[in-house]
């Protein structure tokens, strides 16, 4: 089994210089002061394919002989290895296919044929698509690109630290995504011979806690859809699960919720776009905040390719949250004049309404009565019990439709 050392890091490092964005690694004050620890962000969503995979694509590419590079490779990808891969081929000149679960965001599919390589959308998940991968492989006799399972994607992988230390090198914590695990495999091994004491934690998915269950001994129980799909690996390499073994303290679960809230916070906070994978680590420090707590932290946005549709829906979601949107019930008279008194009392109590729906003629309203809908823009939680009792003083009947702790 071939081992990855500090040194092949370096090399990689000086190979892919003028290639690879060396990205910001700047300290965020915001998220810093919500997280009670000292954080850092390493903005690798910024790589001109979305995210860290360009690093490891390169330096597995650069390594094939001439006969591979004629031929042509292969790769099986989400996306971001996808992208990788495909970037860098094209630059070299190198024909690449690469095989795509039928789930992946259009945004990435889109991006990866307009990188030309030849996309095959085959598998529900990225492990059936790594099967599909190696069977036109071997038809075609291509040079298999492994997203993860590869010393030299390792190797490449691990430059992020290299990077993040020399910049912060009072970071005492790195948070890594785990999917496969090469990103935490390269960066373990460089943080930690940079700094031995630094501590290493990774994070995964609850739906895709591969490398959390080979660690205590679990049976592999992975499936469902993620919105971190970028870490939705059911099964660690057999290269980086000995170094997360060896070098990585501890691996946090999460839920799809604390990934949600992290994507929201990284764009209205930082003003950066990430995916669910890459808001993971910042996701961790959200759920976990005593195990970080003035802790100097750093966290790699590991990808940026997120689905615009999807992007819409969590940031509308994080407005409900926040009680900044809400849906609620009002029963009023059905005669002329009674909506215009609602939108009314709305207006002067400072709210906004959106949406209005006007139900009068489903069982349950009584004949003399209608029932409005109303989707609400307002302030904040206290806002909304602001309008309510506003409604109520007025003789309203008056509910909050959204399933909220504070819904009255």
């Amino acid at each position: 089994m071939q081992k990855v050392s500090y040194e092949d890091i370096r090399r990689a490092q000086a190979q892919m210089a003028g290639f690879v964005v060396e990205t910001p690694c700047a300290n965020s004050l915001t998220l810093s002061r919500i997280t009670g620890a000292e954080v850092f962000l390493k903005f690798e969503n910024l790589q001109f394919t979305g995210s860290f995979k360009d690093r490891g694509a390169l330096i597995k590419l650069l390594q094939l002989d001439e006969a591979a590079r004629a031929k042509g490779v292969i790769a099986n990808s989400a996306g971001n290895h996808a992208q990788g891969v495909a970037y860098h081929a094209q630059r070299l000149g190198i024909p690449a296919t690469i095989v795509m679960p039928v789930g992946t965001p259009n945004v990435k599919v889109r991006q990866t044929r307009e990188l030309g390589a030849d996309v095959v959308l085959q598998g529900e998940t990225v492990d059936e698509a790594a099967l599909s991968a190696e069977a036109i492989r071997d038809q075609r006799q291509l040079t298999y690109i492994h997203p993860y399972n590869d010393a030299a994607i390792i190797a490449g992988q691990g430059t992020v630290a290299l990077e993040m230390l020399a910049a912060a090198p009072q970071i005492d914590t790195l948070v890594v995504p785990i999917g496969g695990g090469g990103l935490i495999a390269g960066n373990a091994i460089a943080a930690r011979a940079i700094n031995p004491e630094i501590e290493i934690i990774g994070v995964e998915s609850q739906l895709y806690p591969s490398a959390y269950q080979a660690r205590h001994g679990l049976a592999n129980d992975c499936g469902g859809q993620t919105i971190a799909e970028g870490i939705a690996v059911a099964q660690p390499g057999s290269l980086t699960l000995p170094v997360i073994d060896d070098l990585v303290s501890d691996i946090l679960l999460l839920s799809e919720q604390d990934i949600e809230r992290a994507i929201d916070l990284l764009i209205t906070v930082e003003k950066t776009v990430t995916e669910g994978a890459g808001a993971a680590g910042l996701a961790a420090l959200l759920a976990y905040p005593e195990r970080f707590r003035g802790r100097v932290v750093g966290l790699i946005l590991c990808g940026g390719n997120i689905d615009t549709r999807m992007l819409s829906s969590i940031l509308m979601r994080g407005l409900i949250r926040e009680g900044r949107i809400t849906r609620m019930r009002v029963e009023i008279s059905d005669r002329p004049g009674a909506l215009a008194k609602v939108a009314q009392l709305v207006g002067e109590a400072g709210g906004n309404i959106l949406e209005v729906q006007h139900q009068r003629n489903f069982p349950g309203v009584p004949a003399k009565l209608a029932e409005l809908d109303l989707v609400l823009e307002t302030r904040d939680r206290d806002h909304i019990h602001e309008l309510t009792s506003a409604l109520r003083a007025a003789g309203y009947k008056v509910r909050e439709l959204i399933d909220t702790p504070d819904a009255g």
